[in-house]
């Protein structure tokens, strides 16, 4: 997944400044206790963080 892509889906599930609040503000513990921009940042995959705001916020499979 490309950093692109990530923020288009973020953008469609959450709008534009949910998105920004669940990317910046919400600490994932499934990304080590990182927010997903920090863990971003620090080189986890971004399909990994993509995941991990999916199980996060109870997205369907289909929409993963």
């Amino acid at each position: 997944m490309r950093l692109q892509e990530f923020w288009s889906r973020l953008e469609e599930r959450f709008g534009s400044m949910r998105a920004q609040s669940v990317t910046r503000d919400h600490v994932f513990a499934a990304l080590g206790g990182r927010t997903a921009v920090d863990a971003i940042e620090a080189g986890v995959p971004v399909r990994r963080v993509w995941l991990a705001i999916c199980e996060e916020y109870d997205i369907p499979p289909k929409e993963r």
